[in-house]
């Protein structure tokens, strides 16, 4: 399952589908297909800028398309896990959940995510206590500074 948070998608496919999904809204008439693999396309970006462009897109869909209520709450989940929103992702895993409790690709996914939460929570600790102890190292070198004048 990591590899669905780590996948980048091709600049092909996302500028094959940002096409098709311009010329259609230039038209007027964006289906929902379009619009799926365009976000589809863009949470799978590795700019978090085109992720949260497709985040967007994806919600309008959920909100506008209840066919594919799956689909996009599974990618709604990828792309804010993608973009470091854990608590997001983990909100779109427990709806999809509701829906289907035991689908073993969702299941994966939350146990993806808590590891990268876990994983991450342990980095930031152990940057906050290096920097803690940079910091009062600096302290006790001054006052041995102060103290030696």
């Amino acid at each position: 399952m990591e590899d669905v948070l780590d996948e980048v998608v091709s600049s092909e496919d996302l500028q094959k589908f940002e096409k098709i999904f311009h010329e259609q809204l230039h038209h007027g008439k964006v289906t929902h297909k379009a619009q799926f693999e365009y976000a589809w396309c863009l949470v799978r970006s590795k700019y978090p800028t085109d992720v949260r462009k497709g985040i967007l897109l994806l919600r309008e869909l959920f909100n506008s398309h209840p066919d594919g209520k799956r689909d996009y709450l599974f990618y709604l989940a990828i792309g804010n896990a993608r973009i470091k929103e854990y608590n997001k992702a983990l909100h779109y895993v427990k709806s999809f959940l509701e829906i289907e409790p035991a689908n073993q690709q969702v299941l994966a996914l939350e146990r993806q995510i808590n590891k990268r939460m876990e994983k991450e929570g342990l980095i930031g600790i152990a940057v906050a206590s290096g920097a803690v102890l940079a910091i009062g190292g600096l302290v006790g070198l001054g006052f041995a500074l102060a103290n030696k004048k």
